[in-house]
């Protein structure tokens, strides 16, 4: 059964809070397409994390993590589309009219799973710290679970508070000079952190 549920929820707040690619991809989809983008890609990231805690479960990304081929491609996947997105909203600065919104619904689902399943880095949590809270007595598979469950939701909930607050902002965020500058910072951002997943930095 899960234990010490109080000290594994400020654990993943505080993971949650750690500035990185979620954080930089949250950002691009609230400036470009809004609240609902912004909940896709909440959505998309808490079934990454839910698929990243079953394979720990079941003890599958242990073996991934363990192949270095099979870590290469999942970090050069991931870093690619990070490069993507920042690539993407670069280019969109050579227009004159802010950048198209993103896609509300499925576009920013899978851009939230395909960030959070393309960073190792989550899967490392899942097969290093997830065992630490769960014990012995009772289903194992099923305390992690529930503990996945728990971590994906409480990122969730980060991210809807940290959406809501540069969606807040927006008004001046979306002033062009400003709105540029916001759009060439995360670009940059979503490129680098791109190479450095990719580059297992």
């Amino acid at each position: 059964m899960p234990t010490h549920l109080a000290a594994f929820i400020t654990t993943t707040w505080l993971l949650a809070m750690l500035p990185g690619a979620g954080q930089a991809l949250m950002v691009r989809q609230t400036l470009a397409g809004g609240r609902r983008a912004a909940w896709a890609g909440i959505a998309g990231t808490a079934t990454g994390l839910l698929i990243w805690t079953t394979a720990a479960a079941a003890g599958l990304s242990a073996v991934v993590l363990a192949n270095p081929a099979a870590y290469a491609i999942i970090r050069t996947a991931g870093g690619a589309v990070l490069a993507v997105l920042g690539l993407s909203t670069l280019l969109a600065l050579r227009k004159k009219a802010p950048a198209a919104p993103a896609p509300a619904r499925w576009g920013g689902y899978l851009a939230g799973l395909a960030t959070n399943l393309g960073n190792p880095k989550a899967g490392v949590f899942a097969i290093s710290l997830l065992p630490q809270f769960v014990t012995a007595d009772g289903p194992v598979f099923l305390s992690s679970l529930a503990l996945g469950a728990i971590w994906a939701l409480v990122t969730a909930c980060w991210y809807v508070l940290f959406t809501w607050a540069v969606n807040r902002g927006r008004s001046f965020a979306t002033r062009p000079a400003v709105h540029r500058r916001l759009q060439a910072v995360t670009g940059g951002v979503l490129v680098l952190l791109g190479v450095a997943v990719a580059a297992g930095a």
